[in-house]
């Protein structure tokens, strides 16, 4: 399905909501899918893989008036994977997973993904990466979904940590196979969540989202507004 299959689905629903933050969610994690969409070649999987999670964000970032910023990421996509999954009746997102269920275990068993290698990268220590890929399996059989899209999410989550805080080199050799596997798997799982949004979403409160759209003082718009 691709983002404009979901456009056209959502837009009842966008007519109907206008402006509203659910609705504002929806569209700024479609422009950055769409952009994901054009990034075929390896050289770019890089910069897909950031394209994706933006996406991803636009959907589970919560606002922390407190501190006047985003709350920590962790966090939202947790609170975000919880609710969708339970109000996901159709099952998509469950879907996704035992449709992809070889590649989930690839990356839950790889050990570059996984934090506890990173506390001490040169130790024999390590456990077995196909217990990792088993346990993801038998989560999958037992039909733990939350569990399951956790467990996925932290592999995945890794890997953009790498991206974004300069610990990777642009276009670099060393984590290929990971990126290749992860923005594969975020191209199922995303869609599966608007798929969900879509359907029992559009009435839900998703919290405060972040930096919402405000008119420029001065600009065509503001004037409008006060005519």
């Amino acid at each position: 399905m691709t983002v404009r299959d979901l456009r056209r689905l959502w837009k009842p629903h966008k007519e109907r909501l206008g402006d509203h933050p659910t609705a504002v969610r929806f569209h700024r994690a479609c422009s950055w899918l769409d952009q994901a969409e054009k990034f075929q070649n390896d050289e770019s999987i890089d910069v897909k893989m950031i394209h994706q999670w933006i996406a991803f964000n636009a959907l589970y970032g919560q606002w922390d008036a407190a501190y006047g910023e985003p709350a920590p990421d962790r966090q939202g996509w947790k609170a975000l994977l919880a609710r969708i999954i339970k109000i996901d009746a159709a099952q998509h997102v469950a879907g996704a997973l035992v449709e992809n269920k070889k590649l989930a275990a690839i990356i839950v068993g790889d050990k570059y993904l996984q934090r506890r290698f990173w506390r001490e990268p040169n130790s024999k220590a390590h456990g077995s990466p196909g217990t990792a890929a088993a346990e993801m399996n038998d989560l999958i059989y037992r039909g733990e979904w939350l569990r399951a899209t956790e467990r996925l999410m932290e592999a995945v989550y890794l890997l953009r940590c790498q991206l974004m805080h300069g610990a990777a080199t642009s276009g670099g050799r060393m984590n290929r196979l990971e990126l290749k596997n992860c923005t594969r798997m975020m191209d199922h799982l995303i869609r599966a969540i608007l798929l969900v949004w879509i359907e029992k979403g559009a009435d839900e409160d998703w919290g405060e989202m972040c930096y919402p759209p405000v008119a420029k003082v001065g600009s065509s718009a503001a004037a409008n507004s006060a005519q």
